[in-house]
């Protein structure tokens, strides 16, 4: 085999590995709660806000899992080894443990692996593609949380009918399996800790292209409202379907539907010329979020909450990567630093978001008044990504 052919090959190697590793951490690690949840709570093990609360401190343990990649200085592989394995774990646990205090703790810890795989994970991919000339592939690995997503709410649903418990460790097992196909890839890693990626960024970032503060504060504030307003629906999205649908075999698959459009929305973000101005991109995907919450509120029927997944979904990772994107155009090869405040903001708004529409809902019976709020979030973030670009381009025809 040429050279070429077997980059080629390491790449897709590499870039498949990692697809599977962030459904393994992010859709069934982070997100198999949500396909649970309705079970749970019809089980009577769970009231509404209970549930609130063990989102929020999975949200929680997301968040300071972000923040604390740049302090570990452990071999990406072995953080991404462990962090799999301790996530099909916990997935177990929440079968095998029945008390809310446990819970709590087993999903505060599941944000915690999701964060650290994801970040490792990511680094370790991004740095083999680039070493294989494929950096097109980046989009492949960040389809893994729509696969998992859906993965999560085709068998959390299908396995839940045996009880939570049967769902939970099916979906911990299935875990295993996965892990289990991917291990030997890590075996060649070559980025050796979130340390020393962000020393040499740092390093780096001498030469960096500078930037304005602002733009960098509006970035950080304006990513935050993105967490808020998509949490909310990706949390309680069966729950809301079954109260709007309430004899409707329907519900169970909005969830995959959502996990679906996440994975076009990856590739298509991935490829996005980067001479697009990354503000517009995020404008006009703030705007489809909030579109896709609202349908949820003004057309409670099968079509309204199937289009509101697909425009909710679609755009749940080009997020994520136009905001490295624009970090990157404002901080050059340091954007390490800048990239971990907006992950911190966008996990503040993921944690607020439970808090304040479990309660809510549970007072009133409905989650209409909370996903209004949430949609207000995302066009009010859509509205200030344009006007920041618009002034942006004054400014440069001046």
């Amino acid at each position: 085999m040429s050279e070429t052919g077997r980059d080629r090959r390491e790449a897709w190697r590499a870039a498949l590995a990692c697809m599977v590793t962030l459904a393994v951490a992010m859709g069934l690690g982070r997100f198999a709660f949500t396909p649970m949840l309705p079970i749970m709570l019809h089980e009577g093990k769970l009231e509404l806000a209970a549930g609130g609360v063990l989102a929020s401190l999975n949200y929680l343990g997301y968040f300071l899992g972000a923040v604390t990649c740049a302090a570990i200085g452990i071999k990406a592989s072995t953080m991404v080894r462990g962090g799999l394995v301790a996530t099909a774990l916990l997935l177990i646990g929440m079968g095998l443990l029945h008390s809310f205090t446990s819970w709590g703790v087993l999903r505060w810890t599941a944000g915690v692996m999701s964060a650290w795989v994801f970040v490792f994970a990511s680094g370790w991919g991004l740095r083999r593609l680039a070493e294989t000339n494929a950096p097109t592939l980046g989009g492949v690995i960040y389809t893994g949380p729509g696969i998992g997503i859906a993965m999560t709410g085709l068998l959390g649903g299908a396995l839940g009918r045996w009880g939570s418990e049967a769902g939970w460790i099916g979906l911990g097992l299935l875990a295993f399996v996965l892990i289990a196909v991917i291990w030997r890839v890590f075996d060649d890693g070559q980025l050796a800790s979130g340390k020393a990626a962000t020393s040499a960024a740092a390093a780096s970032g001498a030469t960096g292209t500078g930037t304005d503060r602002s733009d960098a504060i509006w970035l950080v504030s304006l990513y935050g409202l993105a967490g808020f307003g998509y949490i909310i629906t990706a949390t309680f999205l069966p729950v809301i379907a079954r109260q709007a649908l309430p004899d409707s075999s329907w519900p169970d698959y909005f969830w995959p539907l959502f996990g679906l459009a996440v994975i076009p929305g990856a590739l298509i973000g991935a490829r996005a010329p980067t001479h697009w101005d990354n503000r517009l991109l995020l404008a006009v995907a703030y705007a489809l979020q909030a579109l896709g919450v609202v349908l949820s509120v003004a057309w409670p029927t099968i079509v309204g909450f199937a289009f509101g997944s697909l425009l909710l979904g679609m755009p749940f990772t080009a997020i994520t990567l136009f905001a490295v994107r624009e970090a990157r155009r404002l901080r050059g090869n340091a954007a390490a630093g800048l990239i971990g405040y907006a992950t911190a903001s966008y996990g503040v708004g993921q944690i607020v978001g439970p808090l304040f529409a479990a309660p809510l809902a549970q007072r009133t019976g409905s989650f209409g008044l909370p996903l209004l709020v949430a949609a207000a979030a995302l066009a009010f973030g859509s509205v200030l990504f344009a006007l920041v670009w618009s002034k942006s381009r004054r400014l440069m025809a001046v």
